[in-house]
């Protein structure tokens, strides 16, 4: 079986980027991994997010505005957030994360679950202004609040709020539509991705705009969904558990299906889901 991996590279390197620009000088590029959120304006463009594949980014990028790219924030470590790291960082990018998203770059890391080892990231690649409290940053006539999640779908996942246009960047705590992959090789977990789930809830009001890690932007009612699916699912796999029933006993009754239809699809099906949930309940 081929690694998800390897998947989501290929399809990023065909892949259209389509353009959603958002309130005042936010716009969203998806179809190169994970979503890019772009902040325009006089202090040169900032991006979270780097997605995998340089020449349509670019061109994309271009497209917006003639600001060159100055900023750019890492939400986690994952390869589809991460791989444009290098070029952008060639053009001028000063990049921002978690200080555990420059200790799985630096490292060769090992993620069980899609059966791939990453080699070290190139040092240009690397981010160099590293995040280890909460943190606001003021730019492009912007506030933006960048907050930790502790170990969610990772142990270096960070939400990025835009104070005054009222979006937040909440990363791959959110597949919109998606059931979630939680990286148990590189400090994930499933109680942490509930909670990160609340603190996005509580995080947003009925006119946030939500942009998720996968899948299309969101609002506070698609975050309560997700948060609802992920709290019933659990519960379900955590009672068979602790009933003494195997991991391959739970995955044959199917504990997701009447959520598969809308959830499941992208990288991560209902078994799969469940294999991840009975490895954290």
């Amino acid at each position: 079986m081929e690694s998800p991996v390897i998947t989501i590279r290929k399809a990023a390197a065909t892949a259209k980027i389509n353009i959603h620009k958002l309130r005042g000088n936010l716009s969203v590029l998806a179809g190169s991994g994970g979503n890019i959120t772009v902040l325009s304006g006089r202090d040169g463009k900032l991006l979270v997010d780097a997605g995998i594949s340089r020449q349509p980014v670019e061109a994309a990028l271009a497209s917006l505005s003639e600001e060159p790219v100055k900023h750019l924030i890492n939400s986690h470590w994952h390869f589809d957030h991460t791989d444009g790291n290098e070029w952008l960082h060639s053009v001028g990018a000063e990049i921002t994360a978690h200080e555990n998203t420059r200790k799985h770059l630096s490292n060769t890391t090992r993620v069980e679950d899609w059966n791939f080892t990453f080699p070290p990231a190139p040092p240009s690649a690397l981010p160099s202004k590293l995040i280890t409290v909460d943190e606001t940053l003021h730019l492009n006539g912007s506030t933006l609040v960048l907050k930790r999640y502790g170990p969610s779908h990772t142990d270096s996942d960070i939400s990025i709020q835009f104070e005054e246009a009222n979006v937040i960047a909440v990363a791959d705590t959110l597949w919109n539509g998606h059931y979630p992959f939680i990286d148990y090789s590189t400090g994930g977990s499933l109680d942490g991705m509930i909670r990160a789930a609340e603190a996005n809830v509580a995080n947003a009001n009925d006119e946030t705009i939500v942009i998720p890690g996968h899948g299309p932007i969101g609002n506070k009612s698609q975050l309560v969904e997700f948060r609802d699916m992920l709290v019933a699912v659990c519960e379900r796999i955590a009672a068979s558990k602790k009933q003494g029933k195997s991991l391959d006993e739970v995955v044959a009754v199917k504990p997701t299906a009447d959520y598969d239809a809308k959830w499941s699809g992208f990288v991560v099906d209902g078994n799969f889901f469940t294999r991840l949930v009975y490895a954290g309940v």
